[in-house]
């Protein structure tokens, strides 16, 4: 059985088996919405559901280092299917993709080494989601992959106005000195066997949170490596990183109870 507690630790065990059933496929609606960072070109990819009443809460989606590739955009689509209209937000600009490691850790480098530049990317893709007409934009999360995971702590860090932040497989950035709050919920979902992310990074994590007040829960998963949720992990030829059906399954679910809960 899987707790929740502000400040809880819960390894879950990956091995075991899990059967989860996804909702009906809702009627989503999809569109590319250009934007700038000065003279760099930004390409954010959003859905929501063209069948849907009123305004729905927002969720912004922070891609891997590897990029705005199909992946998020696919889970930009999954959760308009659950009810949200999402924007999976651009971090590099120019339609820049790979799948070669050094590329994207070269990408990644140069925004992440710029703590400016690195905020102000994502706080543009959170204005464009804030903007969209089937968005309430006082309902918004965020959510990140590797990259995109320390992207939507890095946002929390910088006083966004969020309602949640989820962390999938990131980096887990400790809070910087000079923050002494912040507003969101924080989840975290972490592959024990995770390499990137040694025990002493993620002890500063958690210590971090602590020290800043936060409402924060995090569920490690053993047996698990980095790269857990997306399907397409092992393709790239990385030791350390490999897909994990269950691990992926149950933080997904885990997500959707959170977004349940403040929304």
């Amino acid at each position: 059985m899987r707790m929740r507690a502000s400040g809880w630790v819960i390894v879950v065990a990956a091995a075991l088996g899990l059967v989860l059933a996804r909702p009906a496929a809702a009627e989503v609606k999809t569109k590319t919405i250009e934007y700038r960072d000065g003279d760099v070109v930004l390409t954010g990819y959003f859905a929501w559901d063209d069948a849907l009443d009123g305004k729905q809460p927002g969720v912004l989606v922070v891609h891997e280092w590897w990029g705005l590739n199909d992946y998020a955009k696919s889970r930009a689509r999954q959760l308009a299917e659950e009810g949200y209209a999402a924007l999976a937000l651009d971090m590099y600009g120019d339609n820049k993709v790979t799948t070669h490691a050094d590329e994207a850790g070269a990408w990644m480098k140069q925004i992440a080494s710029n703590i400016d530049l690195w905020t102000r990317r994502a706080r543009l893709g959170l204005d464009v989601l804030k903007a969209q007409d089937p968005v309430d934009p006082t309902r918004i999360a965020a959510i990140g992959y590797c990259f995109g995971g320390a992207t939507v702590m890095q946002m929390a860090y910088a006083g966004e106005d969020l309602a949640a932040v989820v962390s999938f497989h990131g980096t887990l950035p400790p809070a910087p000195e000079g923050v002494t709050s912040i507003k969101p919920r924080v989840l975290v979902e972490h592959g024990r066997d995770d390499a990137f992310v040694p025990a002493e990074r993620v002890a500063a994590f958690q210590q971090g949170l602590d020290r800043i007040g936060a409402t924060w829960e995090m569920t490690v998963y053993s047996g698990t490596r980095h790269g857990f949720t997306n399907p397409d992990a092992g393709s790239y030829g990385i030791d350390n990183v490999a897909y994990n059906e269950i691990a992926d399954e149950r933080s997904w679910t885990a997500t959707m109870l959170l977004f349940d809960e403040i929304f």
